[in-house]
């Protein structure tokens, strides 16, 4: 397994890192395959190829399928990067600003209690 980027060797491995990694594993698995299937699917009908042209072929298309499909993941990898700090700095602003409410609010409160005390010794 490789370890997550920005992880320090000395750091423990949680349960959840490596559920992450073997689904990870387990899901790519599957995508070369689905590959290796829809190309040996690919070859079936041209019966005029060699053996050696079909496993060419069949290897050409598998490498083609798996690296579009890590293009993809790449890009809704990057995206999901991209939400994520755009949502922590909303959430950094959102946070800021109810506690200038709060501040405000405690600061009218603590105006009229003081304001309330003056006026019931006067």
């Amino acid at each position: 397994m490789t370890d997550a980027p920005g992880r320090t060797g000395g750091e423990p491995v949680s349960a959840a890192h490596v559920v992450n990694q073997v689904e990870g594993y387990l899901l790519w698995q599957s995508r070369v395959a689905e590959a290796e299937e829809r190309a040996r699917s690919f070859t079936e009908p041209l019966q005029w190829l060699t053996t050696a042209q079909r496993e060419e072929i069949e290897q050409h298309y598998v490498r083609d399928c798996l690296g579009r499909a890590r293009a993809d993941l790449q890009r809704v990898a990057d995206r999901c990067r991209a939400l994520r700090g755009e949502y922590e700095q909303r959430y950094r602003r959102l946070r800021a600003h109810c506690v200038a409410l709060v501040i405000a609010a405690a600061a009218v409160l603590t105006a009229a209690a003081l304001l309330a005390v003056s006026v019931t010794q006067s």
